[in-house]
């Protein structure tokens, strides 16, 4: 069987349309066909050759895919017919990390667009187990939308998971766009006070109507003058800092070293974007403080149900930071994305 796909040929040269054949099944593997990918800032980097993904190219990008099963292996075949969600990371499901539930950390994960051929094609193959069923779809979400649950949202809950956020909280989230937008959501949603910060006043305003009480527009400020100002408002919620929550969210050198600075004694941090260049740190600030920096790297798949709970229950929004686009036109959003067009994460149909 031949699929259509928009493939990654060299790095920093155009995605080109080809038609592939789909490799034999596997007991394992399910075909599903796709009905929305959504881009991230991962398929630019790899697009641009700014970081290289694993697998050699010529390579299918996209890692956030809603889709169909119409092919399933062995004890998998009850899926075909099923809408789907695919992990962004999937585990191998029996070894240390995965039965310890650390399977987003798995060493023999696969990720779409990384490891294996992704969404940004008609069809894609992949491991069936990890497939997420989604049954029972309220009519208020798009199930296109739900593409995006893939990484951007549940990178978002599982980041709030490794915070141990609990109502009463703090959240002070650095970067309010993509990930960051949903941190905030969710952490509201848990009950938490949330503090968005970002260079743009733009997502400010749009996150101030999903959960975010207060903002902060970084522009040209100091990152010590932003921490005076959202420690002393945390002061007047009556929050001590031991219940801050910083999630650095931004994936950029300056909010990195901006949420390293809003520690406080025996806050948590969790690092949930990602910037290929380094930053200085005074790390010795962790044992001053007695504080906390956790890393974050995708979402198991048995935490995805909770995810899409927020979602169904409306706690979670997720049509007004989405736009849809035909995958046709995936070039030309890359070089959007790239100059810092985009206002809402783009989901693409692979059917235009």
């Amino acid at each position: 069987m031949s699929f259509e796909a928009y493939v990654l040929t060299a790095a920093g040269a155009p995605l080109e349309r080809q038609s592939l054949e789909l490799a034999s099944l596997a007991e394992h593997q399910a075909v599903v066909e796709v009905e929305a990918c959504g881009l991230c800032h991962t398929d630019l980097a790899y697009a641009r050759g700014e970081v290289a993904p694993r697998h050699a190219l010529p390579l299918v990008l996209g890692h956030e895919i809603v889709g169909r099963v119409v092919a399933a292996g062995g004890a998998h075949e009850a899926l075909v017919g099923a809408r789907v969600l695919v992990p962004a990371v999937l585990p191998c499901g029996s070894c240390d990390f995965c039965r310890a539930g650390r399977g987003n950390a798995c060493p023999k994960q696969k990720m779409p667009g990384n490891d294996v051929h992704g969404g940004f094609a008609t069809h894609v193959t992949l491991p069936a187990a990890p497939l997420v069923p989604l049954t029972d779809v309220p009519p208020s979400v798009d199930p296109r939308h739900l593409a995006v649950v893939a990484d951007a949202v549940s990178t978002a809950y599982q980041a709030v998971v490794r915070a141990g956020l609990v109502a009463g909280d703090v959240a002070f989230v650095v970067g309010a766009g993509g990930v960051g937008g949903y941190v905030i959501q969710i952490a509201r949603a848990l009950g938490a006070r949330v503090v968005a910060i970002d260079v743009e006043a733009s997502r400010l305003a749009l996150v101030a109507a999903h959960g975010a009480e207060y903002g902060v527009v970084v522009g040209d400020r100091p990152p010590k003058e932003i921490r005076k100002e959202v420690h002393r408002l945390a002061a007047d919620w009556g929050v001590p800092s031991l219940r801050y929550r910083v999630f650095e969210c931004s994936g950029t050198p300056k909010g990195q070293t901006l949420a390293f600075t809003l520690l406080a004694p025996a806050a948590t941090m969790v690092q949930a974007g990602y910037c290929a260049s380094p930053v200085e740190l005074r790390l010795s600030n962790l044992m001053a403080f007695d504080a906390t920096v956790h890393g974050t790297w995708g979402c198991p798949p048995e935490a995805y149900p909770a995810v899409l709970d927020l979602i169904y229950s409306g706690r979670v929004a997720l049509a007004p930071f989405v736009e849809h686009a035909p995958l046709s036109e995936v070039n030309g959003i890359l070089d959007d994305m790239a100059n810092h067009r985009l206002t809402r994460r783009v989901v693409f149909d692979p059917r235009r």
